[in-house]
């Protein structure tokens, strides 16, 4: 039996993780790349940086010029979006996030190849899919999206600075290289086969039609 998990119970999940890192003060990269907030320096400090603290450079990217608190809400319950060209509901759901200042990565659903990997991924290529960390929404809802997005801790108002672009939709599935022309022979072309000389005559008083 599916068990569809609701906005409430979400939200729960979301407060008790999320309560952990309330009093962050410290920037943890992990080995795969994932970006944690604590408040105790980890033992390997060297990929530890402290947040704030003066005479250290700001971390560069878009993510460093986000306020702290949606930080952290980004790197617990990132946001992806799934789209795909004339689709009218994608386009509002894009709106939707961009007028409420939600930072997200946009899958444009293009190809059979793109349609595939995001079966692989969902079960399903239904567009518009939102994902908020592991929660997946099929299809598009004002109320419901909004519900889950708070229940994540995401602002109810954009706090995004003035100077933040939103990224370009890019394809799921990687492009197909493609198909190198065949290399040319290094050798000289090969000549044309002489065709077969013609029979000589008959010599002599040979009969016709004798051939040798």
């Amino acid at each position: 039996m599916k068990r569809t998990v609701r906005p409430a119970a979400f939200g729960l999940l979301f407060g008790l993780l999320a309560g952990t890192a309330a009093q962050a003060t410290y920037k943890v990269v992990g080995p795969d790349g994932r970006i944690t907030y604590t408040d105790r320096p980890p033992a390997q400090a060297g990929q530890v940086q402290a947040v704030g603290t003066p005479g250290r450079a700001t971390p560069p990217g878009p993510e460093a010029t986000l306020p702290f608190e949606l930080r952290q809400v980004m790197t617990r319950y990132p946001v992806v979006l799934y789209t795909s060209a004339d689709c009218q509901p994608c386009d509002a759901g894009r709106t939707l996030l961009r007028q409420r200042g939600i930072p997200h990565t946009e899958y444009s659903i293009g190809t059979a190849a793109d349609a595939e990997a995001l079966r692989k991924q969902a079960g399903s290529s239904e567009v518009p899919q939102l994902a908020i960390g592991a929660q997946r929404i099929k299809g598009y809802s004002s109320s419901e999206w909004n519900s889950y997005l708070d229940a994540a801790g995401y602002p109810k108002q954009s706090r995004l600075p003035a100077h933040y672009r939103f990224a370009e939709a890019q394809p799921l599935a990687p492009p197909t290289p493609a198909a190198a022309p065949a290399p040319a022979p290094d050798g000289p072309a090969a000549a044309t086969a002489p065709s077969p000389a013609a029979p000589l005559p008959p010599a002599g008083n040979a009969p016709p039609g004798f051939r040798f």
